[in-house]
């Protein structure tokens, strides 16, 4: 018999310090699948397969179905934590924004800084035994601030136990879209404002105004993107009003760049920019930066979901949460451009 129909599965899989696919993993490698029906799997998707659950598609099973069996209810906070999950990333856009993304098992963190001159960031030439100029790499002197969202899972055990897996599974992924719209506020608000405790240090975003205020033009954008040497401007967000006002440049309106926008979704910037929109930026504004160098993520784990209460049918107040902070890694790698 197949070593995943005979795992002890309890709430003691939660509490190990690792995911609870990862800890399932390690009692049920997948590698040993390999050249199998089950090749494929993880072994969460296999316990699926033990129990018969199925999460999706056309006759998905009901809620009810994961509390046959003590050891089959077990599952169900991993399906709620990969239900929110698929959510969040469906509705995200800081993967493409973030530089790094950093794992921390605390709220405390503090990030390395290297702050260049001018004359730093220029590789002269060196003369035979003469001095190599230096990088100088230190920790941050504030610590990043990581925030806990998340919303409460209002629902009794009753009222849902009938309700068809994919159904739920909607309801689900909208709490983890609801989690990346907040996290990329905080995302932009660490780019603006500076990140560390209290946002009172020193690395708020410059500021770059348009030639007349309240107008943006063309030639305002071109200085822009110029004003980002030596980094490159390869990502731009900004507001619904202003991703308007550049559609609305005679530039986007171009026949190439409006087939590929009408045909695709895929918006064309003067400078081959990525062109992102997000309510979470002032009306007046745009920020640009260069992703590879601009922005890191902190967070603490992924989804984290109130097992216990979930295990046990107590879905009256059961909380799901993800925790994530962001600081700065090159300040000169954003800037605003404000009409």
């Amino acid at each position: 018999m197949a070593n995943y129909e005979n795992i002890r599965l309890e709430k003691g899989l939660y509490t190990t310090g690792k995911s609870f696919t990862q800890t399932l993993e390690e009692l049920d490698p997948s590698e040993n699948y390999k050249g199998t029906s089950l090749e494929g799997l993880d072994a969460y998707q296999r316990q699926l397969k033990r129990f018969g659950i199925r999460v999706a598609g056309r006759g998905s099973d009901t809620v009810e179905k994961f509390f046959k069996t003590s050891d089959s209810a077990a599952l169900f906070p991993e399906y709620v934590s990969r239900a929110v999950w698929q959510g969040i990333t469906e509705n995200d856009i800081l993967p493409k924004i973030v530089a790094t993304v950093t794992e921390v098992d605390s709220y405390d963190y503090r990030t390395i800084a290297s702050v260049p001159s001018e004359s730093d960031l220029e590789l002269k030439v060196t003369e035979e035994g003469g001095e190599i100029p230096e990088t100088a790499v230190k920790t941050s002197e504030n610590l990043v601030k990581l925030k806990k969202r998340g919303r409460m899972l209002v629902a009794s055990y009753e009222a849902i136990r009938f309700q068809r897996l994919d159904l739920f599974t909607v309801t689900l992924r909208q709490i983890g879209a609801y989690i990346a719209k907040t996290q990329l506020k905080d995302a932009i608000d660490a780019l603006v404002n500076g990140d560390g405790e209290d946002n009172a240090n020193d690395n708020a975003i410059t500021s770059v105004p348009t030639a007349q205020s309240g107008v943006l033009e063309y030639s305002d954008m071109v200085n822009f993107w110029n004003s980002f040497d030596p980094y490159n401007l390869n990502t731009i967000i900004a507001s619904p009003a202003m991703a308007a006002k550049l559609l609305n440049m005679s530039t986007f309106r171009d026949s190439a760049a409006g087939l590929d926008f009408h045909a695709t979704g895929r918006l064309i910037t003067p400078f081959g920019a990525e062109l992102l929109k997000s309510s979470a930026v002032s009306s007046n504004s745009i920020i640009g930066l260069d992703r590879t160098c601009a922005l890191e993520q902190v967070q603490a784990g992924g989804v984290i979901t109130e097992f216990d209460k979930l295990i046990d049918r107590q879905l009256e107040r059961a909380a799901i949460t993800s925790i994530c902070g962001f600081a700065k890694i090159y300040n000169g790698a954003s800037k605003a451009l404000t009409a």
